[in-house]
């Protein structure tokens, strides 16, 4: 019988660590089919992805997005997972959907972290302040848990509430200055104008840009991209799909030699700091194969581990 997964119970039962190593095992697999489909009925959407993994399943993470929700004070983006066995094909489990997006939009960044950023790293800037920044401060603080958070934002007030939410965290009111100060900059916005400069950076940080999920969307500017060594998730689902790769590509500013790696490298070296002066970059595409890598670490972490 497929189990079903709601958020808090879910979450209960997951680690930030736990993630990353599911993450990092799964990549030790068969590289990922992949695909996405769109449904739309104005300007409602329904958007499924669906991953098939050899040796770990299959998932399809299904979203719905009305946009007319919020004027009805409800979310405007809801889904669910359904994840299948890879012997037999047979329903495992129906997850949540924000459990499922929560863990594998920051676990994605945080195991780019892990290999990428300096051990002793200790000023972590958060860019925006939306959802997304809570998850990070989560899953930063288990990795660097000695590090001092900043948080900035367009509006100041979206900056307070994140502050106010995590103890400890202090608003930056001049980007330019909080990124030169920081040893990690993570950044998840709506922005489609860069809003990192690269004549901002400094020897030895490492950028986490999370953000831009469509063509048109961009978070860093060329000279980012051109200062640092750049590494992505997956090559497959960001170099012709995300604009933050693809605009600089298209106009000749960065090859596609200029990706070093993704995450398909970890066992061979190439995922990783070479030095303590180097900057380095990060791009988090997503993609429909950690979906699915996640939500096979939820159902075991369920499955593993007695109710709290």
């Amino acid at each position: 019988m497929a189990e079903i997964i709601g958020y808090d119970e879910g979450e209960a039962r997951m680690t930030w660590p736990g993630l990353c190593t599911a993450l990092e095992v799964g990549h030790t697999l068969p590289r990922a089919q992949i695909t996405d489909s769109f449904l739309y009925r104005g300007a409602d959407t329904l958007l499924s992805r669906a991953a098939w993994i050899d040796g770990l399943g299959l998932a399809v993470k299904s979203a719905t997005i009305f946009p007319g929700n919020a004027a009805r004070d409800l979310p405007s983006v809801n889904g669910g997972v359904s994840l299948y066995s890879d012997s037999d094909g047979t329903l495992s489990a129906i997850i949540d959907f924000h459990l499922v997006t929560k863990w594998k939009t920051a676990g994605d960044s945080l195991l780019a972290a892990t290999k990428l950023a300096r051990k002793d790293s200790r000023d972590i800037l958060i860019v925006g302040a939306g959802s997304v920044a809570r998850s990070l401060h989560a899953a930063y603080s288990s990795a660097f848990p000695d590090a001092r958070f900043t948080v900035w934002n367009r509006s100041r007030a979206g900056a307070e509430r994140l502050a106010a939410a995590c103890p400890g965290v202090t608003i930056a009111d001049d980007l330019e200055t909080a990124v030169r100060s920081a040893d990690i900059v993570t950044s998840a916005t709506m922005a489609t104008e860069p809003l990192i400069r690269g004549d901002w950076l400094q020897p030895g940080q490492h950028v986490d840009l999370i953000g831009a999920f469509r063509p048109d969307m961009r978070e860093a500017d060329d000279t980012a991209l051109q200062r640092a060594r750049v590494f992505v998730d997956s090559r497959d689902t960001t170099l012709d799909h995300i604009g933050e790769l693809k605009i600089p590509l298209q106009s000749g500013a960065i090859s596609r030699d200029t990706v070093l790696a993704d995450y398909y490298d970890l066992q061979g070296g190439a995922f990783a700091r070479r030095t303590d002066d180097e900057i380095t970059l990060f791009k988090n595409g997503g993609g429909a194969h950690l979906d699915l890598m996640t939500s096979r670490y939820i159902l075991d972490a369920w499955q593993a581990r007695p109710a709290p």
